[in-house]
C-alpha cells in the first residue's frame, strides 16, 4: 500500500513504484473512474489507427443511395448552416 496526498490544485501523485509497475510515463492520460467508495484510475488507450479498408462496409445504409451532387450539396448545407447558426 502507498499512501499519497491532494496537492491545493487538486493534483494527486502517483508513487514511482506503482507508475514503473503499470508502465504508466510521464504525461500518460489517465481515466478517472468514480467507484462509489473510491476512485479507479485506467490508462486512456488510444484508437488503434485504421484505414478506409479496414472499415468500409461495417455499416449498413438502409435509405436510398445518394449521387455525388447530392452528396456535396449536404455538405455545403452543413457548412453554412455551421458558419450561419443554422439561419
Amino acid at each position: 500500500m502507498e499512501i499519497t496526498k491532494i496537492s491545493n490544485d487538486g493534483l494527486v501523485m502517483i508513487p514511482e513504484l506503482l507508475r514503473k509497475s503499470h508502465g504508466w510515463e510521464v504525461e500518460q492520460e489517465l481515466i478517472a473512474i468514480d467507484m462509489g467508495n473510491g476512485i479507479l484510475l485506467k490508462p486512456k488507450k488510444p484508437f488503434l489507427e485504421t484505414t478506409l479498408a479496414d472499415v468500409a462496409g461495417c455499416l449498413k445504409y438502409q435509405d436510398t443511395l445518394k449521387t455525388l451532387e447530392e452528396m456535396d450539396d449536404a455538405i455545403r448545407q452543413g457548412t453554412e448552416e455551421s458558419w450561419h447558426g443554422g439561419s
